[in-house]
């Protein structure tokens, strides 16, 4: 009884913590949409989110392991897992500054779709045919999300959001991969790393001096998106992926109402709807996916 009473525990933590991780998500999207809308480029954009997530992630490593844990011996995979990693991030953080925030989220919920169908074509990871309808049903409520009607439709904003789902699906797979032989704090370190760079090498193609109040919500965004990294890992420490990955949709809630008192957006009905089709097929084809790990375990 005293397991039961610990494993119940500490899914509730690790549910907790996702919640947490969900809403430090959509309020960094939100602030990258106000400081670009402030005219601040999205690579300097990324320049922030990534210098300052390393005062958070140098912590969280100090206080967890040793700084011996940096050294690795896949730096062609991690170069592989930020090259991805980071046409997703960039391409997100411009579909966010073009469409409403629960729009732009609610699309980016159609990443374990692509993350399912990459599985597939490049790992050769078998996936039967209820994940495959799974992943059909899921693309048809992004359809119903952007409703692609030439007349209605943000066009660049919507493939852009599509884009950096894929990239952050990819990112994932890259992450699979190298985490045989990485520890996740490794992972974490080189993908910011090599964020802080790319964001330094896009200074001389256009760089503003921000206001000291954008400057701020650009250093807010930094922590902020540390936070959000280390309390995802944390909530997988407590708890098994299929307890807490549901509650990666709890980011749309945070979303909307960020969108409505800040920009005073309405979520459209399509998007509702869209968004519920995606994240149930999400959530089954998790459902499938850990189904058969225990089968082979």
């Amino acid at each position: 009884m005293n397991d039961q009473t610990t494993a119940l525990d500490r899914n509730g933590v690790g549910i907790a913590l996702r919640v947490a991780a969900m809403a430090c998500m959509a309020t960094l999207a939100a602030l990258v949409k106000w400081c670009s809308a402030k005219g601040v480029p999205v690579l300097e954009v990324i320049f922030f989110r990534n210098a300052f997530a390393f005062i958070p992630v140098m912590i969280y490593i100090a206080r967890t392991s040793s700084f011996s844990v940096l050294k690795t011996q896949r730096p062609l995979g991690h170069l592989m897992r930020a090259t991805v990693g980071l046409t997703g991030m960039v391409c997100g953080f411009m579909a966010v500054a073009r469409l409403p925030l629960t729009q732009s989220t609610a699309i980016s919920f159609s990443s374990p779709l692509f993350m399912t169908a990459l599985s597939a074509l490049i790992l050769k990871e078998p996936v039967g045919v209820h994940r495959w309808a799974a992943v059909g049903v899921g693309f048809l409520g992004v359809l119903i999300m952007v409703h692609p009607d030439p007349a209605h439709m943000a066009f660049t904003g919507t493939i852009l959001a599509i884009v950096g789902a894929m990239g952050a699906a990819g990112a994932m797979i890259t992450i699979r991969e190298i985490s045989r032989t990485e520890p996740g704090p490794t992972i974490v370190f080189y993908f910011t790393l090599a964020g802080m760079v790319l964001g330094l090498a896009g200074a001389p193609f256009g760089w503003v001096m921000p206001h000291t109040q954008t400057l701020l919500l650009l250093i807010t965004a930094g922590l902020i998106g540390g936070v959000g990294q280390l309390l995802l890992t944390e909530s997988l420490r407590n708890a098994p992926v299929a307890v807490v990955a549901p509650f990666d949709y709890s980011q749309l809630v945070w979303a909307s109402l960020i969108g409505f008192f800040v920009w005073s957006e309405t979520p459209q009905f399509t998007t509702l709807i869209g968004a519920v089709v995606v994240a149930g097929s999400g959530v089954y084809i998790l459902f499938r996916e850990t189904r058969g790990f225990r089968r082979g375990a």
